[in-house]
């Protein structure tokens, strides 16, 4: 494995332990729980990385349930690339590089199939651009826009559907994140994305969860109401298909009247 960094500039930062303000609502965020570099998601398979011997706090805000670290957020895109997002990042997300962008544009093309010629489709954070090469193979206009990819010009255009599969808690800033993907969508439109919530027992299990993970990139866990009110400025809301697919809008458009979405 990459070691963990490696010079002052990079480090992740000593947390200070006083409350910081929460990332979403403002709201003072303790902190809750701390954890190695290499803890990852292969740790729910019973595999363990060698320790890196730096140590990652987390926060969780006492008002909205948000947690986060700030470890990284002094981190610049060849930092990221280097420590995270490297060649051994497969070994901690196997399913990243073809299985899950895969499977996701074959729900995607399931759930809106009769929308197939009718709408545009963005997708946010898409790494190497195979979920959307997916998608235009049965027919649908999908493009992909990811700053930590060869994809990372910002489209200027609108879309119908912003896709979002497994971004959302790679992100420090996840207001502007959102922001971003609100700009970049058509009225009325769409924002179909997926991270996992926390479970009913986070506050017990704390970041013993496996989705706990920095070395996976995983800085940034949220609750339902997170998720609601980091929307909630854009005049939108959150309904949610199961413990880690969302989806947000203004005004349910007409490629998605199907779904049954609260109005």
């Amino acid at each position: 494995m990459n070691q963990a960094p490696t010079t002052t500039a990079q480090r992740v930062r000593i947390a200070d332990p006083r409350p910081a303000e929460c990332k979403v609502c403002r709201g003072d965020s303790p902190l809750f729980g701390v954890v190695d570099f290499h803890k990852s998601c292969i740790e729910a398979q019973g595999r363990r990385l060698a320790l890196s011997g730096y140590p990652v706090y987390y926060r969780r805000c006492q008002q909205c349930g948000f947690a986060f670290t700030t470890a990284f957020d002094s981190w610049d895109q060849n930092a990221f690339h280097h420590l995270i997002y490297n060649d051994d990042y497969l070994i901690v997300d196997p399913d990243f590089a073809d299985l899950r962008p895969s499977g996701n544009a074959k729900l995607v093309a399931a759930s809106f199939p009769d929308a197939q010629s009718s709408i545009r489709i963005l997708d946010y954070g898409g790494g190497a651009g195979v979920f959307a090469a997916r998608l235009r193979e049965q027919g649908f206009s999908a493009t992909t826009y990811d700053p930590f990819s060869s994809f990372d010009l910002l489209p200027s255009e609108k879309f119908d559907l912003v896709t979002c599969f497994e971004v959302m808690e790679h992100v420090p800033s996840p207001q502007s994140t959102v922001a971003t993907m609100v700009s970049l969508l058509k009225e009325p439109g769409a924002i179909l994305f997926s991270t996992l919530v926390q479970p009913a027992d986070f506050e017990s299990i704390g970041l013993n969860w496996w989705y706990a993970s920095p070395r996976n990139g995983h800085i940034s866990l949220y609750s339902t109401l997170s998720l609601a009110l980091l929307f909630k400025p854009h005049g939108m809301k959150v309904g949610s298909f199961s413990a880690n697919l969302h989806i947000a809008y203004a005004q349910i458009p007409s490629f998605a009247a199907h779904l049954k979405l609260p109005s």
